[in-house]
């Protein structure tokens, strides 16, 4: 997951009209709108120009419903500037991610760990096993992104050597992931949404156990039977030995596997992870030149220099554009030809034109105006709580970013959890029950769109096989109606479990 960084303060400003319900209503019904023609006319290219066009003609209708209340364009262009740079780092990652699964095809390391799947992996387990072996490893170092992006590269890759479902294998990734980085006191939402509810970060991961392991129950309890259900062809025709193939055009053995061992080692010691991908990226620039120096070579736009810079140059041209190569093999090309940060371009796209609407949005004071009116019909405990796991959620669909999904949340309902004596744990645990669950579930979420340029799968593409993080926003929501492990502040101060329906 990207580092934490403030987001824009929403505050409204004092020269300003207070917006209407139907004004902040109006940018969220014409983005639905504009997104759903996206789709209906470009179909699965929707990603590729109509959503960011949706977004950008969305954000105009919020920013001239800010400018007729009151708001300057210069405070406009302020909050657009400001959102943008909070996606900034996540951006980078973006780009080192694309960096790489350049390089590390390149080097050996993918298909060295796809050889290593396909032999340990049988298409009846795999899924489950996809989804555990993401867990535990996001646990220990705190990072969605940073499994997704190397171990969920290669989980992709022995998926299409088992002629496995990518779309299923994504989500089983992610599902395993995100609760992982739930999980972990490493994470930095898991540190952020208790800082924006008030609660202490031990008490946060352990209220968060109720809802949040049944729910990875459930998921690898689906997983499984999907497994085992699956008509699965092991040894497809149109994949071959696809070890074998990877054998002819690479040098394989464990030593290639090093560059993901360092990567692993500085994120457990929370390094930042923009520099922590990138050192991952030129390590394996380097191993490629050390132990795939005829592939490395091939890849060089450049025949004619001496052989030092030709490698330099391959391992430089894979950092930029990916791996590319024609082996005669259509399986293999498609399973490797891929990576590069130019890949991630469209994505970059995305995320701002998503990051510029949520700017607006909130600096207009709209994001307010609708989470108040929430408010006034949440009346109950339980209605309370689903009405923070809605608005986390929705806020990941207007600012398209899951920091400002967890912290304008937490900030709006912080004082009516204490006006109810609701203990603060309750508020931390909906913050990330939906604010960081359903993040990689919005194609224009910062979340949504990394995973899905990462992974090669369209977020809505994976979206039903994200089994944990379907569950877990309705898991939470059913179990705050039961008045299931409800904590309240007592007078003393103490805190006590309460059923309240």
């Amino acid at each position: 997951m990207t580092e934490p960084t403030q987001p824009a303060a929403g505050a409204v400003p004092a020269r300003m009209r207070e917006p209407r319900l139907w004004q902040a209503l109006l940018p969220l019904v014409a983005l639905f709108a504009m997104l759903a023609a996206s789709v209906y006319v470009f179909s699965d290219n929707s990603s590729y120009g109509g959503n960011q066009i949706a977004l950008l003609l969305a954000g105009g209708i919020a920013a001239v419903i800010g400018l007729r209340n009151g708001l300057r364009w210069a405070d406009i262009q302020d909050a657009i500037v400001h959102g943008v740079a909070i996606s900034t780092n996540a951006i980078l990652i973006l780009l080192a991610v694309g960096a790489l699964i350049g390089t590390w095809i390149l080097s050996g390391a993918v298909p060295t760990l796809i050889h290593y799947g396909l032999l340990l992996l049988h298409p009846s387990y795999f899924y489950p096993a996809a989804c555990l072996v993401c867990a535990l490893v996001a646990l220990s170092i705190g990072s969605s992104w940073t499994v997704a992006g190397t171990l969920g590269v290669a989980l992709m890759g022995v998926a299409h050597g088992l002629g496995l479902d990518p779309a299923i294998t994504a989500g089983a990734i992610i599902s395993g992931a995100y609760f992982g980085d739930k999980m972990s006191p490493l994470s930095d939402t898991t540190n952020l949404a208790p800082a924006a509810a008030g609660s202490e970060l031990f008490a946060h991961i352990r209220h968060m156990g109720w809802t949040t392991l049944p729910s990875i129950a459930l998921a690898l309890a689906g997983f499984t039977i999907i497994g085992l259900g699956a008509d699965v062809p092991v040894a497809d025709a149109a994949f071959g030995d696809l070890s074998a193939e990877l054998a002819k055009r690479f040098a394989m053995g464990p030593h290639l596997l090093l560059p993901l061992l360092v990567v692993f080692v500085l994120a457990m010691r929370r390094f930042p992870a923009y520099p922590t991908i990138l050192i991952g990226a030129l390590l394996g620039g380097v191993f490629a030149i050390v132990f795939q120096p005829d592939v490395t070579a091939a890849l060089s736009p450049r025949q004619d220099l001496p052989r030092p810079f030709v490698l330099v140059a391959g391992a430089w041209q894979a950092l930029i554009g990916g791996f590319s190569a024609e082996s005669g093999n259509a399986a293999v090309d498609k399973l490797l030809n891929r990576g590069g940060m130019s890949s991630m371009l469209n994505t970059v796209w995305l995320i701002v034109c998503a990051m510029s609407f949520g700017a607006i949005m909130e600096k207009a004071g709209l994001l307010e105006r609708l989470i108040r009116s929430v408010l006034r019909v949440a009346r109950s405990t339980g209605s309370l709580i689903v009405a923070t796991l809605a608005t986390s959620f929705g806020t990941n669909v207007l600012a398209a970013d899951q920091y400002l999904a967890i912290v304008l949340p937490g900030r709006i309902y912080r004082s009516e959890y204490e006006k109810r004596g609701l203990a603060p744990v309750n508020l931390s645990r909906a913050l990330e029950d939906a604010g960081t669950i359903t993040s990689p579930l919005v194609p224009w979420n910062t979340c949504g769109a990394y995973m899905a340029a990462t992974l090669g799968v369209a977020t809505l593409d994976y979206l039903p096989y994200a089994l944990f993080n379907l569950i877990n926003p309705v898991l939470a929501g059913i179990l705050a109606y039961a008045g299931f492990k409800i904590l309240r502040i007592g007078i003393s101060g103490e805190v006590a479990t309460h059923r309240t329906p």
